[in-house]
């Protein structure tokens, strides 16, 4: 694996994190109306729900490369037209965040529990990582070795994105209500999503 792999894997996660979906409107919801104490048990539960649905997709990918390295490549590639075609989609996206405050009153164990079901037990989180990943993956490289290093590097990003989204719900909550705000974030992630799409396929034809 090369510095320039890993640090476009880190650029296309750590947007790909920011776009608001269900584990992040979860997050800002129980921010809203709860606080910063729901900053750590949130972003606990997220990474281990990324974790188990990180964990699983790779196993099956790992599977497929031992199986079959051309339909590896093929998968490789469509991840990179996936990333692509994520990013026009944030480009075009509007400017809008829902997430309603949620004030039922659970203990921090029962938030944990419930971001880490909503993260990991959506189909959409392993179908996801299995368009994503390939993209990243050096047939000719240790598989395992690759796997502990995404799986880290995603797993660290993940906890970081869901505390700041918390803190800064419940800090500066006009700013996750802004539309002019989230509508600038959706259009950079969405020009580095590009970006990271076309670096990959970029990489992958040098080392080919």
């Amino acid at each position: 694996m090369t510095l320039e792999l890993w640090a476009a894997f880190v650029a296309a996660s750590s947007i790909l994190l920011l776009i608001p979906g269900p584990t992040v409107l979860l997050v800002v919801s129980y921010a809203l109306g709860q606080g910063w104490r729901t900053a750590l048990p949130m972003a606990v539960g997220v990474a281990l729900g990324d974790f188990t649905a990180m964990t699983l997709s790779m196993l099956g990918l790992g599977a497929l490369l031992a199986t079959s390295a051309t339909l590896f490549t093929v998968l490789k590639w469509i991840g990179a037209a996936y990333l692509v075609w994520l990013g026009i989609r944030l480009w075009r996206a509007g400017g809008t965040l829902e997430a309603a405050p949620r004030t039922d009153a659970v203990s921090a164990a029962k938030m944990l529990g419930h971001a880490w079901l909503v993260t990991a037990l959506n189909p959409k989180s392993i179908t996801f990582f299995v368009a994503f990943l390939p993209a990243f993956l050096d047939p000719r490289a240790d598989f395992l070795t690759q796997m502990l290093v995404f799986e880290a590097t995603f797993l660290v990003l993940a906890f970081a994105n869901a505390f700041s989204y918390a803190l800064v719900a419940s800090k500066a909550r006009g700013l996750v209500g802004n539309p002019r705000a989230i509508r600038i974030v959706n259009r950079t992630g969405g020009g580095l999503l590009i970006g990271a799409g076309v670096a990959t396929v970029t990489m992958s034809g040098a080392r080919s």
